[in-house]
């Protein structure tokens, strides 16, 4: 699958950069897992081992601060805890199954980083220990309205979760629109891209309601997820078989073999990736610097991912 995501995939044509100090970061981030308890098994420490997140997130904060790129770390390491739950572990099977899980991770959220009660932590376990760490973190480092935009991006990730259970339970594969705008929220990409703005001190004065930065946004998660769907492909076929790929979505609402599936993902991305080095271009002609670095950030994950996802085991 690696070999044909690389041919298929349009390099993203932007200068791939990588963190000094991830084998650092990788150390003391899976140190926190264990302490916490997420990676309570060997089977589980292995597969996120295999994800070298450090990797991932040094290659997407290449100049932040050591303990920036730590919190980015953690929070992808937390999702990829609860996907791998979800996706292997059978968590995500049901929306029954899965709905108490969300609702508990939802009142610590709620909390925004504030003092927990110990029943709750108690009740939720090690995801909800590490979600109100992550929040107590990004609360001592954010102003307000970043810590607010952060835990309504991890509420839609929550929720669109149950989405997912709600097709595995009826074996439902959906239309590719509405899986495109669901991915966007499954795929954990926003509250990502607002932990690398806050690696860098934030987007600055850069309106985040303007409709082009906006798009400009949308386009970079989708490319972020789509280039993830074409790696991943075949492995969590083979591990899950439910229908939550852009390929399997593109398969099922045009009745393309799989090979056709593939190769009509893989012009998505690079159709959509032309499209946003168009707007991009368009966007920086007057840019101001706070604009820059936000369109920076999105650019890094761009290329960030595709970079990742060559080389991480995850995907092999």
């Amino acid at each position: 699958m690696r070999s044909f995501a690389v041919s298929a995939l349009r390099e993203p044509p932007f200068p791939g950069q990588r963190h000094p100090r991830v084998d650092e970061v990788a150390r003391a981030s899976a140190e926190w897992a264990a302490g916490i308890g997420l990676t309570g098994c060997a089977e589980s420490r292995h597969r996120l081992a295999g994800a070298a997140v450090a990797d991932l997130a040094g290659r997407a904060c290449p100049e932040a601060p050591v303990d920036r790129l730590r919190l980015l770390t953690d929070l992808i390491t937390w999702l990829f805890a609860v996907d791998d739950a979800c996706d292997e572990d059978g968590l995500g099977t049901a929306p029954t199954r899965l709905a108490p899980t969300v609702a508990g991770l939802l009142d610590v959220l709620d909390l925004r980083g504030e003092p927990v009660p110990s029943a709750l932590l108690g009740t939720t376990g090690p995801r909800g220990v590490a979600l109100h760490d992550l929040c107590r973190r990004v609360r001592a480092q954010a102003p307000p309205t970043a810590l607010l935009v952060f835990c309504g991006q991890l509420r839609e990730y929550l929720l669109a979760l149950l989405w997912e259970a709600a097709n595995r339970e009826h074996r439902r594969v959906p239309g590719v629109a509405e899986y495109v705008q669901m991915r966007r929220h499954t795929g954990g990409v926003h509250p990502s891209f607002t932990l690398t703005d806050l690696a860098y001190d934030g987007p600055g004065t850069a309106d985040r309601t303007d409709p082009a930065l906006a798009a400009l946004e949308t386009l970079a998660a989708d490319l972020v997820c789509w280039c993830n769907d074409v790696f991943s492909y075949r492995k969590e076929g083979r591990l899950t078989g439910d229908g939550h790929n852009l390929v399997t979505a593109i398969a099922g609402e045009q009745g393309r073999p799989e090979q056709a599936a593939l190769l009509a993902a893989a012009d998505l991305f690079n159709r959509s990736l032309a499209a946003y080095t168009e707007r991009e271009t368009a966007l920086l002609r007057t840019a101001d610097p706070a604009t820059r670095r936000f369109a920076t950030s999105r650019r890094r994950w761009i290329r960030a991912t595709y970079d990742w996802s060559v080389s991480a085991a995850r995907y092999a």
